[in-house]
């Protein structure tokens, strides 16, 4: 409790190097307690190595495993991964603020400034008040989820062990983790509408992000005349919709006559798993078809959809579809020959646009980094099957085509890392190394070069 009341209180330490700190100690202590003999179930061992990976791979939600999660673990380990699922989904600081507030303590001005930066929300005051927002909603929806799974559960595994199970599910699929307590995921729920649906609707809901939660929530509680939404939420929902759509039609095409995946379904589970298959990239873990027996350009345009990720402020990674968008329109805006981006009746600053394209150059030069390093730690293994690993690490995914378990240790402490990386943000990270931002004192004049 000292070192946690030091790092959330430190006046020495930026915002982004407490949240990078306490990412480390919470993984440091999964690490640990995954190591102990009672986390493994009988006739199992499980290595520092393969604990380290597993902690990072749940408290970044990602749901990477090394080992099956569901007979290797003890229920006692099972449920220290759900615990850092869900501290890493609502953040060590706010799951710290919220203890804070309910002990009636008081919340300062500096730990405000934390949990902005850890929740990206756009403003400082009433961010206690979202805190609180945030960790009912958070609870709300995942209990709901796992009533709803514990329909289905239930008459599988019991009625004591369904609790768990739904629990686990439901935690797992908000929090955009995708853990799951069955050796092939979830690919024999694939023709189950109960089980697809309410997982897609909690992975939405948990990528949608928190801001644009509350947002929504405060526009339809307003009677008469609503609030406006914010620009941020509309193009939170409008990238969403047409990611969602987007990529259900794009995998149902390629994979339609693919007798090894939708082949053999009627067309309506064909649509099923090809929505359940859009979704999950962005970014649950989850899936319903084996990825190692899907065509390579589904498996390129999931890549891609991995890369994208979830809203901002969510329990998602990647580069954000925010910043997808913001990119694809700027680009568009200046082919048009316009000079600024304008979208709903605003126009977009161009500091907004800078930053965008920081984050997904950032996120190209890390990945291309990561996936030229695993090529020498594991030569023997396809290229293509570990910048596939390496995207869905960064993403903070948790998809495979089943080379996981087969990485060298090397190769796991570099995917180690990029769980990491992307869990925090490229730009979070960035700012975790700078003690202070230097301001600058000497505005130089302005020249232009040629570009493009």
């Amino acid at each position: 409790m000292p070192l946690l009341r030091y790092l959330f209180f430190s006046k020495k330490l930026s915002s982004a190097q407490i949240i990078s700190l306490s990412f480390a100690i919470a993984i440091a202590i999964g690490t640990f307690l995954l190591s102990l003999p009672i986390s493994h179930a009988s006739g199992h061992y499980v290595g520092v190595i393969d604990a380290f990976f597993t902690a990072t791979s749940a408290l970044c939600v990602t749901g990477l495993a090394v080992v099956d999660t569901g007979s290797v673990y003890s229920r006692f380990g099972q449920v220290v991964i759900l615990l850092l699922v869900q501290a890493g989904g609502l953040g060590i600081i706010t799951l710290g603020t919220f203890v804070a507030l309910l002990s009636g303590r008081r919340i300062g001005f500096r730990e405000r400034m934390n949990l902005q930066a850890q929740i990206n929300s756009l403003h400082v005051g009433g961010v206690v008040r979202l805190i609180r927002q945030i960790v009912l909603l958070v609870f709300s929806f995942e209990l709901m989820g796992a009533l709803l799974l514990y329909i289905r559960f239930a008459p599988l595994e019991g009625w004591g062990d369904g609790v768990f199970f739904a629990l686990f599910h439901s935690v797992n699929a908000f929090n955009n983790a995708g853990f799951g307590l069955y050796p092939d995921n979830l690919i024999h729920f694939v023709l189950d509408p109960l089980v697809n649906f309410i997982m897609m609707i909690l992975i939405v809901l948990g990528g949608l992000g928190f801001i644009v939660q509350t947002d929504l929530i405060m526009h339809y509680r307003r009677r008469g005349q609503r609030r406006p939404l914010l620009l941020n939420t509309k193009l939170a929902l409008t990238a969403t919709v047409f990611l969602i759509a987007a990529g259900t039609l794009i995998i149902l095409i390629f994979e339609w006559s693919n007798s090894k995946t939708l082949g053999p379904f009627a067309w309506p589970h064909k649509l099923l798993a090809s929505a359940f298959q859009s979704i999950t990239p962005r970014t649950a873990g989850f899936n319903t078809l084996d990825y190692a027996i899907m065509r390579e350009g589904t498996l390129i345009f999931t890549l891609l959809l991995m890369f994208i990720g979830g809203n901002p402020g969510s329990t998602a990674g990647g580069i954000k579809t925010v910043t997808f968008f913001v990119l694809l329109g700027s680009a568009w805006s200046i082919s048009r020959g316009q000079g600024e981006f304008v979208i709903f009746g605003r126009r977009l600053a161009p500091e907004m646009i800078v930053r965008a394209g920081s984050i997904a150059l950032i996120s190209v030069v890390v990945l291309g980094a990561a996936i030229t390093l695993l090529t020498f730690t594991d030569p023997g293994l396809d290229a293509f099957a570990l910048a596939f690993e390496a995207v869905s690490a960064f993403a903070t995914v948790g998809l495979s085509v089943g080379i996981t378990p087969e990485l060298s240790a090397a190769s796991k402490f570099i995917i180690i890392m990029l769980m990491y990386f992307g869990r925090l943000g490229p730009l979070t990270f960035a700012l975790a190394l700078v003690e202070r931002p230097n301001e600058r004192r000497i505005n130089y004049a302005a020249e232009d070069i040629v570009i493009g």
